[in-house]
């Protein structure tokens, strides 16, 4: 059944069932995968998956159902699933069901020109940057990871207050990780390129970008062990951020799980920090005109020259600060609960170069990838210890490779310990909720174990 005849039946019969208020949460996706291997096709498949959710005020009390049909037995199923969840919740769920924002700002989040690509040239592309990156050195021994995603996502809130919303988006993931050997010493890169337009992607770039970088690491040994000035290049530095994007959420600080409850007006980082929270990034993974309860998305200064401005709020978080929401609502899939997480969250660029920054240091460590950052990284206390690899730095020029260390300190002190930031903001993987980048930042010091 089309959505919008399914929503009007619902909607119809529900108010003959004595719903007040009701709200539906459409969402269906779609994914290409493969990958090659050694010149063939190792995997290929393509995934739909979706469902919708019903939410409806029955006799004052909000009642939840969903389905994955569309058809006129969901209707009733919905209802009286709604219903009955209603009359047996022992507590009042502070949600409302909202009549909408009074401007929405238009995001380009779809492109035709990308649904138009042939699963063939997804295949040939990748088959492409395979064999470029054998080119490049004999050291490489094997390849990882070489693969496509295409996602394409579809998603509709409406309800009988008249709100009601509609967007289509799409992105490719295109991934390398490549495997490089020298008598036996092994090193391993990955990249993942996020691009709309993937007729123009440079294969020979991207591949010799990522075996240069395996490379660069063969020989790595372990630093002494002591505090060091430290860059956290970009995306190491967006990496231990997603750790941490909890902490901005209102939720979390009113459950008393974030250190930032009644942070907001006071100064928590450097000044020189800005943190930007961006709906309408162009090629953003959590790019969105509206929130997951239909309330408009804006661009908000999460922290302004190192002063927290906000946290990031629904409407039930919100209510309970006094404030409006900022457009954060979240819900992990069409049935999931609504909790706040950010869009696309990042530092805002500075005013050095990489370079400058490499310059600066006398003896140091730049950080190029943490791991373990599931496990390593306390969200609530700020704590982390973190697996890491990346250079020495001495007299102002990268020296040589370094593994085997391990880098600690917290979160929230390392914000004030930031000392200078670059102009080469990069995104990372999404890892804890929205889409986090940063630039290179220079950190006064942290303790590195290593020798």
């Amino acid at each position: 059944m089309n959505i919008k005849v399914f929503k009007e039946r619902l909607f119809q019969q529900g108010r003959e069932l004595g719903f007040h208020d009701m709200e539906i949460y459409y969402q269906e996706n779609k994914k290409f995968s493969s990958n090659v291997y050694k010149q063939e096709v190792d995997n290929y498949s393509i995934a739909m998956s979706g469902g919708l959710s019903f939410r409806g005020v029955y006799q004052g009390k909000m009642g939840y159902s969903y389905t994955e049909k569309l058809d006129e037995e969901a209707i009733g199923m919905l209802l009286e699933e709604a219903k009955s969840n209603s009359m047996i919740l022992e507590t009042q769920n502070q949600e409302v069901i909202f009549e909408g924002s009074s401007s929405y700002q238009q995001v380009k989040l779809f492109d035709e020109a990308l649904e138009k690509v042939t699963p063939k040239e997804k295949i040939d592309l990748i088959m492409a940057l395979e064999e470029e990156a054998y080119k490049l050195d004999k050291r490489l021994v094997s390849i990882g990871d070489c693969s496509i995603d295409t996602y394409l996502s579809e998603r509709l809130i409406a309800n009988t207050k008249g709100l009601e919303r509609q967007e289509k988006s799409n992105i490719a993931a295109i991934a390398l990780e490549v495997i490089v050997k020298e008598e036996e010493d092994t090193k391993t890169a990955f990249e993942v390129l996020f691009t709309n337009d993937i007729k123009n992607v440079e294969v020979k770039e991207l591949a010799e970008k990522v075996v240069n970088e395996a490379l660069s690491y063969l020989g790595a040994t372990p630093v002494e062990s002591k505090e060091y000035p430290i860059l956290l290049k970009n995306k190491a530095m967006a990496s231990l951020i997603s750790a941490f994007t909890g902490a901005f959420s209102a939720e979390n600080a009113q459950n008393g799980q974030s250190l930032l409850k009644d942070k907001v007006g006071q100064e928590i980082a450097n000044p020189i920090l800005t943190i930007i929270d961006n709906p309408f990034l162009e090629q953003g993974m959590q790019s969105r005109s509206f929130d997951s309860e239909g309330v408009a998305t804006k661009e908000l200064e999460v922290i302004k020259d190192g002063v927290l401005q906000t946290l990031l709020h629904n409407i039930k978080t919100a209510a309970k600060a006094g404030v409006q929401s900022t457009g954060h609502a979240s819900k992990n899939s069409y049935k999931g609960n609504l909790t706040v997480a950010p869009s696309n969250i990042y530092v805002k660029n500075g005013e050095n170069s990489f370079d400058e920054l490499v310059a600066s240091i006398e003896e140091g460590v730049m950080i190029t990838e943490l791991q373990g950052i599931h496990s390593g990284a306390n969200a609530v206390s700020g704590d982390f210890s973190l697996a890491a690899h990346g250079y020495l730095i001495k007299d102002g020029k990268i020296a040589r490779p370094v593994n085997q260390i391990t880098i600690a300190g917290n979160f929230y002190q390392l914000l004030k310990d930031i000392d200078s930031i670059a102009n080469d903001l990069a995104f990372s993987l999404p890892m804890f909720g929205g889409y986090v980048g940063s630039p290179t930042v220079k950190v006064k010091s942290l303790a590195v174990a290593g020798n």
